[in-house]
């Protein structure tokens, strides 16, 4: 049986939710696999200086969730359809 691939998000800026207080992502986002130094779309984590959200899921982020998406500017294409989305 396949494994089903879970992404978290990295992304391009941060901000505070006085909320729930935590950082949350802002900018432009990406799909990241736990474990990989690069996004699903092949950009390295490190040299985008892409911030890492492990505890912010990629379903969260995107616009009709929701969710994380409030300072969202823009979800990457390809992660997108690398995703299924």
């Amino acid at each position: 049986m396949a494994r089903t691939r879970r992404y978290q998000v990295a992304a391009s800026g941060r901000w505070w939710d006085e909320e729930d207080n935590r950082w949350l992502p802002a900018g432009e986002v990406h799909a990241w696999e736990q474990g990989l130094n690069q996004t699903a779309c092949g950009l390295s984590l490190h040299r985008s200086r892409l911030a890492r959200f492990a505890a912010v899921g990629w379903s969260d982020v995107l616009p009709e969730s929701g969710g994380a998406a409030d300072a969202v500017r823009r979800v990457c294409p390809r992660c997108a359809a690398a995703t299924g989305r």
